[in-house]
């Protein structure tokens, strides 16, 4: 059934539910989570029910995201495919939970139900009460989709800020994944066996003036592997080398998300760093005096190479 005799059926008085459609459904949840897992098969089995007890429905399987971000569709696998298949006329009708699900992006709310109008394919968004085959849904659908990315621009703005107390507070940030160190309450606490190589690798290049490969190569003998279970690769050392944590000194505000709605974070030029020595929650694996002698090394081998 085309767009135009739909729209005719529905001003005209028939319910959605009266007209004879395939019918398919979108689903998303943020994130991997137990709880979110539980939820996103709820709505699949809601909307098998729903669409398979519809008489005049035929029911055609529904697409299913598990994404990071509300805010982009450049992800989601399973949406991109649902569009695809839409315009190659495998259902007429799309059921969703919310616009939120489909995008918090009013710009992407709004390119791809006309895409999907385009291709005679309509979209209900059953908390919103959107039914986009209706003359009115645009209007609706900007205002929805408008609050739908403020409410994410709020959660980004609060993210920001707990991240500026938390750096005030010195909480080290970050995931665990730092060589030499385990995290437990914010602060970092050291694993010997691991910072042992710490040292050997500062002792090689600040006292031996051992070069990085060089030192990959130490390693890779002695069978030393990091913690993906691969050889210890040139910027790995090199980041090691120049992390200010290993001499005890706490670390933030290293990166900044450029936008909200975008995902490229940018590093931030070292002027921008909170940086200050804080033995408690950042203890030392190596002294000040040899980070800064393997650092003056690394500057002056780095400007040596510019020159050639």
């Amino acid at each position: 059934m085309d767009i135009y005799k739909m729209r005719n059926e529905l001003t005209g008085g028939r319910s959605i539910y009266d007209l004879p459609l395939r019918v398919t459904f979108y689903a998303r949840v943020s994130t991997g989570s137990d709880e979110q897992s539980h939820s996103l098969k709820n709505q699949i089995d809601h909307y098998s029910e729903y669409i398979n007890h519809t008489p005049k429905w035929v029911y055609i399987d529904g697409y299913v995201d598990e994404a990071q971000s509300g805010t982009s569709v450049n992800k989601r696998g399973s949406f991109l495919q649902m569009i695809e298949d839409a315009k190659r006329k495998k259902f007429d009708f799309i059921i969703t939970k919310e616009i939120s699900r489909f995008s918090r992006n009013t710009l992407d709310s709004i390119r791809y139900t006309q895409e999907l109008l385009t291709a005679g394919v309509g979209v209900l968004f059953q908390s919103d009460n959107i039914n986009t085959l209706m003359p009115d849904s645009e209007l609706r659908l900007s205002i929805m989709s408008s609050i739908a990315q403020d409410e994410v621009r709020k959660i980004s703005e609060r993210v920001k800020f707990g991240l500026k107390r938390a750096i005030k507070n010195g909480v080290v940030l970050g995931n665990s994944n730092i060589w030499g160190y385990t995290k437990l309450d914010g602060k970092l606490v050291i694993d010997e066996a691991q910072a042992e190589i710490v040292r050997h690798i500062f002792h090689q290049y600040a006292s031996l003036y051992n070069g990085i490969r060089a030192i990959c190569g130490w390693l890779k003998k002695r069978g030393y592997k990091n913690n993906r279970g691969n050889d210890f690769s040139f910027s790995t050392i090199r980041g090691i080398l120049t992390n200010p944590k290993y001499k005890g000194y706490y670390c933030g505000n290293k990166t900044r998300k450029i936008d909200y709605k975008l995902s490229e974070i940018r590093q931030l030029d070292e002027s921008e760093w909170v940086m200050y020595k804080d033995e408690n929650n950042v203890p030392p694996i190596v002294s000040e005096e040899i980070w800064e002698k393997a650092n003056n090394i690394l500057k002056e081998r780095s400007e040596a190479i510019q020159r050639f």
